[in-house]
């Protein structure tokens, strides 16, 4: 199968772009993120087919490198199945296990589940003009182990902020994640004079940090600022933040 999926994507990467507007994704994922606690013996993840015909899905986890194929990932995980087929508006589960391989205890670790869902092929002897466009749907997971400190809802409001200048010229935001949990933030953007600096999306890992670049920004405002930003949640609802940051 790795011959497919690589072909697969290969045309959605070339025809993606010219026709997004006009074709969707048939096999979705019940949630937007997967939390897998170290002591569970296993996770189920739901997938759900709202087309009307039947789905090739095949599924696999990696550990951070979008362009790995399912053979070449190294991820600490068994899916199964990997491979499914998926009736028109039924259901698939699929099982995650852990295979216990090391991974640091002090802190989450995040892998993503990939979900290439294939479309069947046009019908023999059928000539019409026909677009086939394989989608891949690709979310986070999270393994989180036992006894961290603190909890996953308080650390997007306990990160820390401060505006840097960037060799560029334009001016950053630095966030400062203390926590042991990874924190997705969308929608950051610093509000001052009348105005709103965009500065995109990212994910801060757990004691690292990330730089929200503000590109049209590179006279330093009178502060305090408020910042706004929303974090992403365990249930995948969006959490709106407010923090005075001082230039």
């Amino acid at each position: 199968m790795t011959l497919l999926a690589r072909s697969c994507l290969a045309a959605l990467s070339l025809t993606g772009a010219l026709f997004a507007a006009s074709v969707h994704a048939n096999v979705v994922i019940s949630g937007t993120r997967v939390i897998y606690p170290a002591e569970q013996r296993e996770v189920s993840v739901k997938l759900t087919n709202e087309g009307d015909g039947p789905a090739l899905v095949q599924a696999w986890i990696d550990s951070g490198n979008a362009n790995e194929s399912p053979e070449e990932s190294v991820a600490p995980f068994m899916l199964t199945p990997p491979l499914a087929r998926v009736e028109a508006r039924k259901g698939q589960t699929l099982r995650l296990v852990y295979l216990k391989e090391p991974l640091p205890t002090e802190r989450e670790s995040v892998f993503y589940l990939n979900i290439l869902d294939i479309p069947p092929s046009a019908r023999p002897g059928d000539e019409r003009n026909q677009l086939q466009v394989a989608f891949r749907t690709r979310i986070k997971v999270f393994f989180r182990p036992s006894g961290l400190p603190g909890d996953p809802d308080s650390a997007a409001e306990q990160l820390t902020w401060k505006l840097v200048r960037e060799s560029s010229g334009a001016y950053a935001l630095e966030c400062q994640n203390n926590s042991a949990y990874n924190v997705s933030l969308t929608d950051v953007h610093l509000p001052h004079a009348g105005q709103s600096e965009e500065a995109g999306v990212g994910m801060v890992a757990p004691n690292g940090t990330w730089r929200f670049v503000l590109k049209s920004l590179t006279t330093l405002p009178a502060g305090p600022l408020e910042l706004r930003y929303t974090s992403i949640n365990d249930y995948g609802a969006s959490v709106v933040h407010q923090k005075q940051i001082t230039p």
